[in-house]
C-alpha cells in the first residue's frame, strides 16, 4: 500500500504541497554528481552546485519523498546554534576556530532567509530570535554561564540576558525567572521550506528520483550509488542521509539515530494569545537535559517537543518508533506545565522521527578527493540552519573553490564511531534515563545539578 505522507507530521499534512512521490530511477544513469536524499542537505548542496556551475548534470536519490525525513518533522528553528558548545569546540580546535564556527553560524540565518526571499519560497519564515528560559532557580546558572561564555568569546553583543519581567514582557510562562534572547534565529514551517527547495532545484534543472532507495555505495575510480532500481554513476557521490545513513553498512557507527517528538496544539484563541503573549513568534525552550523546544505556527498554534523516546538496539529506525506514547504524553502535561491557561486546550496532531547524533556531538562536512565521495551529517537536531552552511561547504570542496568556511572545524572533521552494540545500547539508555533523573531532582530540590555526575560526564558537549 502507497504510504500517507501526510501522517508522518502536521507540517507535511498542512504544507499545501502535492506529496505523490516523483517517478523512481528506471535502470541505471550516468550523471556528475549523485545525491543521496532529498532532505535539507541533500538540496542546499544541489542548489548551490547549479547556481555555482549550472551545466552539472546532477540526481538526487531519495527512498520516500523529498522532506520524508528530519527536514519534514523538526521543530522549525533556523538557529546559530550547534549541539557542541563554545567551550569544548575551543579545547578541541582552538578558540579562534570556535569563534569562527559560531559566526558562520550566524550568518547561515541570514542566507537561508536571503534565499527563502530571492526564490520566493513560501515557509512562512520570520527571524524572531529565540529565548532560552530558566524555569527555576535550578536553571539560572546555566543561562548565565552561556551568556559569559559568548562574553569570553566576544560574541555578547549577539544575545541579551534578561529578567524575570523582561521575559514575561515577551511570553509568560510558569516559574520564568529569567531568559537568554538571541536574535540570530529564525522560526519556519519546515515542510514548506523542504518542498519549496525541492521544486527550486528542480527548475534548475536537477532530477529528484523518489521512491528508490540506495542499498550501499562504493568511491574510487568509478563511484556509484547501488540502488534497488539500478546503479547511480557519478563522478562525486554526496551522502546526505542524516539519521539514515547509519542504515547503510559502511557507515553504521558513524551515526545513530536519536527520535525527537512534538505534539500540537489547536489553534488558540485570541483570548488566550493575549495571556500569553508570545507575539514575536521567538523559539522557545528552557534548560532541561532532556531538551524541550517550541515554536508559535503562523495560524496560532503550539508545537512542543523534545526528547524522551529510548534509543532502539543496533540504531534500528521504524515508522512504529515516530509515536512513543509516553514520551507524547509528557509532552502535553509539560505544555500545560508551561501555560496553566490552556488546562483544557485539544492537542490535535502527535509526531516523531530521528535524528543523526555522531559519538562527538560535532558535525560533519567533508570531502574526499581521493574516494569522490562528499558528506554533511551528524546535526544532533540543529540541521535546519546547518545544512546549508553544509551545503555551501560541500561546494566549494567539490568545485575546488577555497574561501574562508574552509577554515572551520567543521570541514573535513571525521567523528569517531560508536561502540559496538550491545555497549552502544546500554551506554545511551544509561545516558538517557540519567538525564531525564537529574532533570527530575532538579525540578524537586531547586538546585542545579553538580555537573559532577557520570551521566552528565558521558553527555559533556
Amino acid at each position: 500500500m502507497p504510504k500517507e505522507y501526510r501522517r508522518y507530521s502536521y507540517w507535511l499534512d498542512a504544507c499545501g504541497d502535492d506529496l505523490t512521490p516523483r517517478p523512481p530511477l528506471d535502470g541505471s544513469i550516468d550523471v556528475d554528481v549523485a545525491v543521496l536524499g532529498a532532505g535539507y542537505t541533500g538540496l542546499w548542496t544541489a542548489y548551490y552546485l547549479k547556481k555555482r556551475e549550472p551545466s552539472l548534470k546532477i540526481a538526487i536519490i531519495e527512498r520516500e519523498i523529498a522532506g520524508f525525513g528530519a527536514s519534514g518533522r523538526n521543530g522549525g528553528w533556523v538557529t546559530a546554534g550547534l549541539q557542541l558548545s563554545l567551550p569544548r569546540m575551543a579545547e578541541r580546535f582552538g578558540f579562534d576556530a570556535a569563534r569562527a564556527q559560531h559566526k558562520a553560524m550566524t550568518a547561515t540565518v541570514d542566507e537561508v532567509a536571503r534565499v527563502i526571499a530571492d526564490e520566493a519560497i513560501d515557509c512562512d519564515f520570520q527571524k524572531s530570535g529565540a529565548l532560552r528560559i530558566a524555569r527555576g532557580e535550578h536553571q539560572l546558572p546555566a543561562i548565565e554561564r552561556s551568556y559569559a561564555t559568548y562574553q569570553r568569546f566576544d560574541l555578547a553583543d549577539d544575545y541579551v540576558l534578561l529578567g524575570a519581567a523582561e521575559t514575561e514582557a515577551r511570553i509568560k510562562v510558569t516559574q520564568a525567572l529569567g531568559s537568554l534572547f538571541m536574535p540570530n534565529c529564525g522560526v519556519v514551517q519546515p515542510a514548506k521550506l523542504v518542498r519549496g527547495l525541492a521544486h527550486v532545484v528542480e527548475k534548475l534543472g536537477v532530477t529528484i528520483y523518489e521512491q528508490t532507495a540506495v542499498t550501499d555505495y562504493d568511491g574510487g575510480h568509478t563511484p556509484r550509488f547501488y540502488t534497488d532500481r539500478g546503479e547511480v554513476r557519478a563522478r562525486t557521490l554526496v551522502l546526505a542521509g542524516e539519521a539514515y545513513l547509519s542504515q547503510l553498512p559502511k557507515l553504521r557507527r558513524q551515526l545513530i539515530p536519536v527520535y525527537s517528538l512534538i505534539v500540537l496544539t489547536e489553534p488558540l484563541t485570541d483570548a488566550e494569545w493575549e495571556e500569553i503573549g508570545w507575539e514575536s513568534r521567538e523559539c522557545v525552550s528552557s534548560n532541561r537535559f532532556t531538551v524541550d523546544y517550541l515554536s508559535k505556527t503562523s495560524d496560532g498554534r503550539i508545537a512542543f517537543g523534545g526528547r524522551g523516546a529510548p534509543y532502539h538496539l543496533n540504531s534500528r529506525i521504524s515508522d512504529d518508533f515516530d509515536r512513543h506514547e509516553p514520551t507524547h504524553a509528557m509532552l502535553r502535561q509539560s505544555c500545560i506545565d508551561w501555560f496553566p491557561m490552556l488546562k483544557n486546550v485539544r492537542f490535535t496532531h502527535a509526531w516523531g522521527g530521528p535524528l543523526g547524533m555522531p559519538r562527538d556531538w560535532m558535525p560533519t562536512m567533508s570531502y574526499d578527493p581521493s574516494t569522490h565521495i562528499a558528506t554533511a551529517r551528524g546535526y544532533t537536531g540543529q540541521g535546519v540552519a546547518t545544512s546549508n552552511l553544509s551545503g555551501r561547504v560541500l561546494t566549494d570542496l567539490i568545485t575546488g573553490k577555497h574561501s574562508d568556511l574552509m577554515a572551520l572545524p567543521t570541514v573535513d572533521h571525521q567523528s569517531p564511531n560508536w561502540e559496538p552494540e550491545p555497549l552502544r545500547w546500554l551506554g545511551i539508555r544509561y545516558t538517557q534515563n540519567g538525564f531525564g533523573r537529574l532533570d527530575e531532582e532538579a525540578e524537586l530540590t531547586g538546585q542545579a545539578p553538580s555537573g559532577r555526575s557520570l551521566t552528565e560526564w558521558f553527555g559533556r558537549h
